[in-house]
């Protein structure tokens, strides 16, 4: 599905050179769920960009579902970033002036897509998050969580192959974050691909895998035990 192999990200200015990603190498497996962690400064949003194809890298090999990025100009990798990724930010990044259907829809406009099947994306994303009444709410309208769920909405109409959450729960309390990290897993036991980016141990603890980057490298690929958050779910709903 994901495939780095000695990758590395350079930035360059006259006077300095920043290597972002070194001899970084990941293999993501179809319907995998992994967390990517790791300190401040240590290459886990500049993993998260190249692996969306929002940034080029500097040498190595990047396969995206068999499909070999290297060299692939703008018009390509935007094609194939529009087809194959759904993003899940952090931010949101709602439209503030369009409701939460045109929000979902609008990636679906870049794929000459006919308005009845664009209509259909929405109504069907938008009921696996839980929002089909908040349709033509504003999303200064709706709570954090309910903002995050719109994104996720977003993402999954596009039908996408992978999907990239770069801290998902980062704006959001203890219970809203919960509720967001329940539906990435009901998301990927339907199938999804997810690759999360998290500080949380908490929450990377619910990945099948974790993967610690430190220093632009990969240091250690460890499956977890998904208990710690799931039994904070469990005390604070018993003191409810």
């Amino acid at each position: 599905m994901l495939l780095m192999n000695h990758l590395s990200k350079v930035y360059r200015t006259d006077l300095v050179e920043t290597r972002a990603l070194s001899d970084f190498s990941i293999d993501v497996h179809e319907q995998e769920f992994v967390a990517i962690t790791g300190p401040s400064g240590s290459g886990k949003t500049t993993f998260l960009t190249v692996a969306g194809l929002l940034e080029e890298f500097t040498s190595g090999e990047f396969r995206l579902d068999g499909v070999d990025v290297h060299g692939m100009d703008d018009r390509e990798r935007s094609r194939l970033r529009n087809e194959r990724i759904g993003f899940i930010f952090q931010a949101f990044n709602l439209i503030p002036d369009l409701t939460v259907a045109a929000n979902v829809e609008l990636p679906l406009h870049y794929r000459s897509m006919q308005r009845t099947e664009r209509r259909r994306r929405v109504a069907d994303a938008l009921a696996r998050v839980g929002l089909s009444a908040r349709m033509g709410h504003f999303p200064s309208e709706l709570s954090g969580g309910q903002q995050q769920r719109v994104a996720i909405a977003r993402a999954l109409a596009g039908s996408p192959r992978l999907l990239l959450a770069d801290e998902p729960t980062g704006n959001l309390d203890t219970q809203m974050a919960l509720a967001i990290i329940d539906l990435l897993e009901d998301l990927h036991r339907g199938g999804a691909t997810i690759v999360m980016v998290t500080h949380d141990p908490d929450l990377a603890a619910r990945a099948q895998r974790e993967v610690h980057i430190v220093d632009g490298r990969v240091l250690n690929a460890v499956r977890p035990r998904r208990m710690a958050l799931r039994t904070a779910a469990s005390s604070q709903r018993g003191a409810a």
